[in-house]
């Protein structure tokens, strides 16, 4: 991950290293990241880039 504190989700302020703390707090699934921290359920726009970021930090 090369940015921690690149934006992911502009509609709510949602950086990498937010994503990556659901993460490391045992979100595996888009799912389970938006229950910690509701990325992507504004407008969606970013739901691709989560779920790649998710992916690349889970191993998956």
């Amino acid at each position: 991950m090369t940015n921690p504190d690149e934006i992911i989700c502009s509609c709510l302020d949602i950086t990498k290293g937010m994503i990556q703390e659901a993460v490391n707090n045992g979100a595996k699934t888009l799912e389970e990241v938006q229950e910690i921290n509701s990325v992507g359920t504004i407008c969606g726009s970013c739901i691709e880039d989560v779920e790649n970021l998710i992916a690349e930090l889970t191993g998956k």
